[in-house]
């Protein structure tokens, strides 16, 4: 088994950003503790991640779902029911995700988290009339700890938009610096990929690229700095722009790598954690309240790195 896809010691220590990102989560749930809704959890993965995040201090988790499926996963991993605050929904994902949505309009939850219920089924509770929806379109990031990488790496989008035109790419990148800046990156640098680094009309993704840097330059996100097209290597590695000889103030130090379409997000993303060795917290931003899509391949390190960020992430209105 690969160790890095555990929860144990040995694996967790080889992830030292990421177990940052929680002290900082903890250290805020000091102050006040946050209430993330975990919704429908009905199996033992769902339950091991609320128990997880609560052992970690950085929210109090709220089981939101049939109390009886509930506590037959409780059971099934040797746990309690009673160790966790449980609100008895109807059995039908589609409708426990509907009382968590209005649980969170009622103000009443700092963030969602899916539970053993499809993506789908939670989202159409999201963007539903009653829904969690903002002004800006909905996008998702990553937060990766990579051994080859100096300071943690955000990727979007590798999870929501499939094919996202300029208007998309915006609200992406808008969506992912509110983020980064959460975090307490000031001043976030932004690579821009594609497959090459020079503008090319048959390739849409340059041409996306070029406009996203002539919109910063203008004004559009004052404190960040973005630069591309990129191919990967120029983004990742310094060294590697040096020697195709691109002058770059992002290559080799980007907070942020912004992905051409949903194919390229999600191949990178596994790459980065299947060949990498790398883990990630992930959220979905442009919501009322973030939410965490949890994968079952996931990590308990990523679950609870997750919500960690979403904790950090909620205060910024993501």
């Amino acid at each position: 088994m690969d160790p890095t896809r555990t929860g144990d010691p040995a694996a967790a220590a080889a992830h030292p950003r990421l177990h940052a990102l929680i002290d900082v989560a903890r250290a805020k749930a000091s102050v006040r503790v946050p209430v993330l809704g975990v919704v429908y959890p009905c199996d033992p993965l769902a339950i091991d991640s609320a128990a997880a995040i609560a052992a970690a201090g950085i929210a109090h988790p709220v089981l939101i779902g049939p109390a009886r499926a509930i506590a037959q996963a409780a059971a099934a991993c040797n746990r309690s029911p009673g160790d966790f605050d449980t609100i008895d929904a109807p059995d039908d994902p589609r409708r426990s995700a509907q009382v968590a949505v209005g649980l969170v309009r009622e103000g009443r939850l700092a963030a969602l988290m899916k539970g053993s219920l499809h993506t789908d089924e939670l989202l159409s509770a999201v963007v539903g009339r009653s829904g969690l929806r903002t002004g800006r379109r909905m996008s998702h990031a990553f937060v990766f700890d990579l051994p080859r990488y100096h300071k943690l790496l955000a990727l979007s989008d590798c999870v929501c938009n499939i094919a996202p035109d300029l208007a998309a790419k915006r609200d992406i990148v808008t969506n992912a610096l509110a983020l980064l800046g959460n975090l307490g990156i000031a001043q976030p640098k932004v690579g821009v990929l594609a497959a090459v680094e020079t503008v090319n009309p048959a390739i849409p993704a340059t041409v996306d690229a070029a406009e996203l840097v002539r919109l910063c330059r203008d004004g559009a996100w004052p404190a960040a700095l973005i630069e591309g097209p990129f191919g990967f290597d120029n983004a990742f590695s310094a060294e590697a722009a040096r020697i195709k000889r691109i002058e770059s103030r992002v290559a080799g130090d980007a907070d942020l790598l912004l992905v051409p379409d949903l194919n390229a997000g999600n191949l990178l993303y596994k790459s980065f954690v299947y060949v990498g060795a790398g883990e990630c917290a992930g959220i979905m931003l442009g919501t009322q309240v973030p939410i965490v899509l949890t994968s079952r391949a996931d990590s308990l390190l990523a679950r609870t790195a997750s919500a960690a960020l979403a904790m950090l992430a909620s205060d910024a209105g993501a």
